[in-house]
């Protein structure tokens, strides 16, 4: 289209005087713009862009004299053999837990939150992280990219706790480039991410759901909350709380004092879990001793940006964690921080699996 058609049309245009130059070079732009649309509808298609996971060191290494050998020169006998050892690199799939097996990531995203709840075969992504400036936010920079790596093209759900944008700053760009199912937010109905949902529904205590053995379960806010309109939006923080083989993580979100306290006050007991992400990233107005006192955490979580300006989480929140023998992990300090739930509990911290030397021991 471009070499036989556009070019010499343009080039012919340009020759010609007024007014044959017109019809010539209106000629090339409609071929121009025929060609944008064509292309437009191809990149909208699902195979436009196919994509496998990010192939383990093995893999990779097996594909390199493969790689030579259809490179050889020609005259070298059967390259088309060296495809064979790349076969592996088109058959992977993305990784997932065993049936009631639970795997939880917290993501390094700065200040916000975003962690990635996966069971055998479902998936949910609890808040997108932060916008850093406008057009780039956590769910180009971090999410998108390590989904990619993992092969992962759908979410069966988001939840998005509140309207903060360290909180829901990537969930638009997400919403564009991977399919999710359902969205569930405390956000109100006329939210750009509301609108931009397939399936939306509100955040609710009670709400409950098993995936592959795996209990969820909404424990704030309540629906009457909604009917506040003077209520603060981290007061209305989405808390879930997801159990697995005897075990459970609890997902504060930015609830503050007075939610915990609402929480302890309702039941207590629902509160257990062995991981706690601290809410409200570890500041002073949450955490509180009677709230730590009822989920009984044995690993605190801090989702944290380094050096941020709101200098979470306060120290004496931190220390307050500690003084309880609970053990405290820092996303700032860790990096992504996995979490596997089976028989134990299994913790791994990016920044220890793929040490660099200039990072402290």
């Amino acid at each position: 289209m471009v070499s036989f058609i556009v070019t010499p049309l343009a080039l012919a245009g340009s020759l010609l005087p007024a007014p044959l130059c017109t019809p010539v070079l209106e000629l090339a732009h409609l071929a121009l713009a025929t060609l944008a649309r064509g292309l437009d509808w191809l990149a909208a298609t699902p195979i436009a862009v196919w994509s496998v996971p990010m192939p383990p060191p093995a893999l990779f290494l097996l594909a390199c004299p493969g790689t030579a050998w259809m490179l050889a020169p020609r005259g070298w006998p059967h390259r088309w053999a060296g495809a064979a050892p790349w076969l592996p690199l088109f058959t992977l799939l993305p990784t997932h837990p065993e049936q009631g097996d639970l795997r939880v990531t917290a993501f390094d995203v700065g200040q916000g939150m975003a962690l990635l709840v996966e069971t055998a075969n479902h998936r949910l992504l609890y808040d997108t992280g932060p916008q850093y400036a406008p057009g780039q936010d956590a769910g180009s920079r971090v999410l998108l990219p390590y989904f990619r790596a993992r092969g992962i093209k759908t979410l069966d759900g988001l939840v998005v706790s509140h309207s903060d944008l360290d909180h829901v700053g990537g969930a638009q760009t997400l919403m564009r480039s991977l399919q999710v199912g359902w969205v569930a937010s405390s956000l109100g109905l006329g939210h750009p991410v509301v609108r931009a949902a397939k399936r939306h529904t509100r955040c609710s205590a009670g709400q409950a759901w098993d995936w592959d053995g795996v209990h969820f379960e909404m424990l704030q806010p309540a629906p009457a909350s909604y009917a506040d309109m003077g209520m603060k939006s981290n007061a209305r923080s989405c808390t879930l709380r997801i159990s697995a083989r005897g075990h459970a993580i609890l997902l504060a979100a930015d609830i503050e004092a007075d939610q915990e306290a609402q929480l302890v006050l309702a039941d207590a007991g629902k509160l257990r879990a062995d991981v706690l992400l601290a809410p409200h990233h570890g500041s002073g107005t949450s955490s509180t001793p009677a709230f730590l006192a009822a989920v009984a955490p044995s690993i605190g979580v801090f989702q944290v940006g380094y050096r941020n300006r709101y200098r979470h989480p306060k120290r004496e929140v931190f220390e307050r964690y500690g003084a309880l023998g609970i053990a405290r992990l820092r996303t700032d300090e860790s990096g992504a921080i996995e979490f596997a739930f089976g028989s134990t509990i299994g913790v791994s911290e990016y920044r220890r699996t793929h040490m660099r030397y200039w990072y402290d021991r």
